[in-house]
């Protein structure tokens, strides 16, 4: 009884939105369901990050089953990325602690990345196929240790961001992959992202619930619309218009990138 009193209806149907869209977009719940929680729940952004993260590591630890099930996650990638990304997530975490930056200045740090890292991530989403065909023409393929150079250098880069905001995991981290490694079919690209975005949202929440940083009650209510909502979207994703798609959750994330940068 105490714990279906403390599950929020609101809470459980913005995870089944955020989740269905995941699901149907494969775009990372962090660009979503942050801003979300700020904006509409007006969580304090802190706390807002350091919930969407453990969410996310459980959500993703779900889809990761399923892509190491159907053998479409490369594990040489994750390795790479992970290499990048965990030591910059503990030193990001680590600065925040020794800092001590003042609560304020914190929330008007992680409003105005987030803000900004929303935008590119739009941009990413609208035109990827464009700067795909574009750095094909342009660009030789790359040496073996330059990838390797670039795709920990990518990880580092996702690690700052996903553990200051919670975004980055998604369309960044798959078009940047998409970049580097041409070779690879989609649903690697995919499932390879996925992967690796579990030990770095788990080592970022981690760290941020050590600070205090996470909502139990609003992290529950999330993971159960969440949960459903990934997986019914994932049967009827094949039917959906990827353009249409892709049109409406880059006015979403611009729409939400804007009001947090203003």
């Amino acid at each position: 009884m105490l714990f279906l009193h403390a599950v929020n209806p609101l809470y459980v149907a913005s995870g089944f939105a955020v989740g269905a869209l995941v699901g149907m977009t494969g775009v990372g719940g962090g660009s979503l369901m942050t801003p979300l929680l700020i904006l509409l729940f007006h969580i304090h952004p802190a706390t807002a990050v350091g919930t969407d993260l453990l969410y996310a590591s459980v959500t993703k630890t779900g889809g990761s089953l399923v892509h190491g099930f159907n053998k479409t996650i490369d594990w040489r990638v994750v390795t790479r990325l992970t290499m990048g990304s965990l030591p910059a997530s503990l030193l990001t975490l680590l600065g925040f602690h020794l800092l001590a930056i003042d609560p304020a200045l914190l929330n008007l740090l992680i409003t105005k990345v987030l803000g900004g890292t929303l935008m590119v991530t739009a941009l990413a989403l609208l035109f990827r196929k464009r700067l795909l065909a574009n750095y094909s023409r342009r660009v030789v393929v790359l040496s073996d240790s330059k990838t390797f150079t670039l795709t920990v250098l990518t990880g580092v880069i996702l690690g700052v961001l996903v553990t200051i905001t919670s975004v980055g995991a998604g369309a960044l981290g798959v078009t940047a992959l998409l970049l580097l490694y041409p070779e690879l079919p989609v649903a690697k690209i995919a499932g390879s992202d996925i992967a690796h975005a579990v030990p770095l949202t788990l080592v970022a929440g981690l760290g941020h619930l050590m600070n205090g940083g996470i909502d139990t009650t609003v992290l529950v209510s999330l993971l159960l619309g969440s949960l459903p909502g990934i997986m019914l979207s994932s049967m009827f994703a094949p039917r959906m218009p990827d353009l249409a798609m892709r049109l409406i959750l880059a006015a979403v994330l611009t729409i939400s990138g804007l009001r947090l940068l203003a």
